[in-house]
């Protein structure tokens, strides 16, 4: 829960989110259940006038550290609170190529 919880409060902090999800995927991937694989529903403010590409870089720059680290994977949805009203919802992740059912 280490990296769960630092990842949560610098998102919080840098992101002011009207409502985030970071869900744990790590045990959908091969090899041992970590928080290495996670999948971050992001819904602020800070997104607004900013596409898609700027949006994951911002996210990408913000969680620097932790990606040269502990974080393997971080699949990123992230919306504006306008965008989210008329989505509220995201794909389901695949499971890892090595993973078995």
């Amino acid at each position: 829960m280490e990296v769960t919880n630092k990842l949560k409060e610098k998102l919080a902090q840098n992101c002011q989110p009207e409502h985030m999800e970071l869900i744990n995927e790590s045990h959908m991937h091969a090899g041992p259940a970590t928080e290495s694989h996670f999948k971050l529903i992001l819904v602020s403010e800070r997104f607004t006038g900013l596409n898609a590409v700027k949006r994951h870089q911002f996210i990408y720059k913000l969680l620097s550290e932790e990606l040269s680290g502990p974080l393997h994977a971080l699949a990123l949805h992230l919306f504006t609170p306008e965008e989210w009203k008329q989505e509220m919802a995201v794909p389901d992740s695949p499971l890892c190529a090595g993973k078995k059912i």
